[in-house]
């Protein structure tokens, strides 16, 4: 029942402000309401207000505003009630960030307020509406934490490592106080992994992430860079020996076997170690330096440790090789497109599929995506790359529809192709030379190139939902965003990363966080992308939660256009 007073030195019943319509909408609102003289005194309130602040609703009427306020902020917020008493504004949800009541037991709730006036019978007052957050930030916490950790180890992961190391380089030259980096990469993981089985790989993956904990500092960061690499960071060292010792330790920790379901596996490992200012003094080549010297360590016979030096540069001519190789690639052929089909959960038909790119190289086989596309960044080449990818994909997209089996193509852009100025444009001219129908293209970005800089994300997404195409959100949960961004950015689908997707099956963090992203994703009007599904069992899971579709080994790797259209013709055959 909704209870109101007008405060004025005079008590009158409810009914002289709201009829019992009205009441009884504000009684079962979701948000807290509150109905404020313009001196700041609470005049009305509703159940759900008196639930998110402690107070019965007739204990809040008379009292002032302030009262969900710390002692020192009164004066001032009086004073800004003033101000909008006397000057007001409509202020809608999501204007501030960060606001917070102090309830009557002095717990502070996270809160989102919007103000807007009304006219009683009497006087002017402003309305109050009140969204309680709490559930809202749990879930903004659970999910920066996965996007800085990693996923498996909980150790800092790739991005938040980074961040460590910018700091820590601004440290070390500011003091004059060397730094290390230590690379570490497991020796014949993937025997491991493929005699044991990935679950007992994972365990060993956990294993080697406390062992290798146990020996640090409090000072120094532990950080998962991706599969079986690790690498450390000693922010504080007095000279190189110091390092050394610690890459002694790392792997004496790494050489005692570990017992995993019953299997004595025998662990060892390979460090690259590389020192500031000495060798470097930038992250970028200070990184590039430590895996020159861990693949020497691995030369060396493995289990060992290598120090950096000048003279490790025959990794740097092999990247060089590797540039020349892929410019004449995109000069004269050699690069294709394979593509992954995107599966209906429901009716398991090919909805879509997502454009891979694949590299033949005449003399040096194939190479994968992960050896040539950071050398691709680094030179400058993934910009006629990219050019080239999304050139294909839109012809590929085209050929398809006048074929009669149009479908949904996704096309990946790098972080430097989706800041080129002329993106829209140019991708505008490839859907008209094609004859391609916008809505048949959907552009991939990853939550960090999307929020780099939000604003001009924001103002090329919707340059390029002028168009007609799709976006989606690649990699979600892997790269911290905010949720007002999200509701922001004309995003059409989330694509939920592999990481995420592999455990769900055996670990309820990972399930939780899965069905909470469903639920945020579907609360939006977005479609959800599941990637890496391998297993039946993970499938099910996805049906089960309603996730829309999703894409990995379980129904098909990525495949040339032609077996891919062989894998559409047998399923139009299935559907006849």
């Amino acid at each position: 029942m909704v209870r109101t007073t007008e405060y004025y030195g005079e008590h009158s019943r409810s009914s002289g402000l709201l009829d019992s319509v009205a009441g009884a909408i504000i009684a079962s609102a979701p948000d807290g309401i509150m109905l404020v003289d313009l001196n700041g005194t609470i005049l009305l309130a509703n159940e759900t207000m008196a639930q998110i602040s402690g107070y019965s609703a007739e204990a809040l009427v008379g009292l002032p505003v302030e009262v969900f306020l710390p002692p020192a902020m009164h004066t001032r917020h009086h004073a800004n009630v003033r101000s909008h008493a006397q000057h007001p504004m409509r202020r809608p949800m999501g204007r501030l960030g960060n606001l917070s009541l102090l309830r009557r037991d002095g717990i502070s709730v996270p809160v989102d307020i919007s103000l807007s006036q009304c006219q009683t019978d009497k006087r002017i007052a402003t309305v109050v509406f009140v969204r309680d957050m709490t559930g809202v930030k749990r879930m903004e916490q659970q999910m920066q934490y996965q996007a800085t950790h990693d996923s498996l180890t909980g150790l800092v992961n790739r991005w938040m490592f980074h961040q460590h190391l910018n700091l820590a380089l601004a440290q070390s030259l500011r003091q004059r106080r060397p730094l290390a980096l230590l690379l570490l990469d497991l020796d014949d993981f993937k025997s491991i992994n493929d005699g044991y089985g990935h679950a007992v790989g994972d365990k060993i993956l956990l294993e080697v992430a406390h062992r290798l904990a146990a020996v640090l500092r409090g000072a120094d960061t532990l950080a998962r860079l991706g599969g079986d690499e690790f690498i450390v960071l000693l922010p504080e060292i007095l000279e190189v020996a110091d390092a050394t010792q610690v890459a002694s330790k790392l792997l004496a920790a790494l050489g005692r076997p570990a017992l995993v379901d019953g299997n004595e596996i025998q662990l060892g490992g390979s460090i690259g170690l590389v020192v500031c200012p000495r060798d470097a003094q930038d992250a970028e080549t200070l990184l590039r330096y430590a895996d020159m010297a861990m693949y020497r360590a691995k030369a060396a016979g493995r289990g060992t440790f290598a120090v950096y030096s000048a003279s490790m540069g025959a990794q740097m001519r092999e990247k060089l090789q590797l540039q020349e190789r892929l410019k004449l690639a995109l000069e004269t052929g050699g690069l294709m497109l394979h593509y992954q089909p995107q599966v209906d959960v429901l009716s398991g038909r090919i909805i879509g599929a997502e454009a891979l790119l694949r590299w033949h190289d005449t003399e040096l086989g194939e190479i994968a995506p992960a050896r040539f596309i950071p050398i691709a960044e680094a030179s400058g080449l993934i910009l006629p790359l990219g050019e080239w990818v999304m050139r294909s994909a839109c012809q590929q997209a085209a050929a398809w529809a006048r074929a009669g089996t149009p479908l949904r193509v996704g096309i990946n852009l790098s972080a430097r192709q989706f800041r080129q100025q002329r993106l829209a444009q140019r991708l505008g001219e490839q859907l008209a030379e094609f004859g391609t129908p916008a809505e048949l293209i959907e552009l991939e970005i990853t939550e960090s190139e999307a929020m780099a800089d939000p604003q001009q994300t924001k103002d090329l997404l919707r340059e390029l939902c002028q168009l007609g195409v799709g976006i989606a959100l690649d990699d979600f949960g892997t790269g911290y965003s905010s949720l007002a961004y999200l509701r922001e950015f004309p995003i059409t689908r989330l694509k939920i990363d592999r990481a995420f997707i592999q455990p769900i099956a055996e670990r309820e963090a990972d399930a939780t966080l899965v069905r909470a992203v469903l639920a945020l994703a579907h609360a939006m009007h977005l479609s959800v992308v599941a990637e890496g599904v391998e297993q039946t069992k993970q499938l099910d899971f996805l049906r089960e939660h309603g996730c829309d579709c999703y894409q990995g080994w379980l129904f098909s790797k990525a495949l040339p256009a032609t077996q891919f259209e062989a894998l559409l013709g047998l399923q139009l055959v299935q559907k006849v």
